[in-house]
């Protein structure tokens, strides 16, 4: 079985990108290297403050 996708359009490589990271990589896991926090507690810790006011 080969690892390699021939993928005919823009679209097709965002689909196969997007389904890897909801199907294959768990978010919800801790990450050893991110400090054992789950990769979106790692990106809130560092977010600048800034991002929810600017969103309100």
């Amino acid at each position: 079985m080969s690892d390699r996708w021939s993928l005919s359009t823009r679209e097709d490589l965002r689909y196969a990108i997007v389904s890897w990271s909801e199907h294959t990589y768990n978010r919800r896991r801790c990450q050893c290297g991110l400090g054992k926090l789950t990769p979106v507690e790692f990106e809130l810790a560092f977010a600048p403050n800034n991002i929810s006011a600017q969103a309100a």
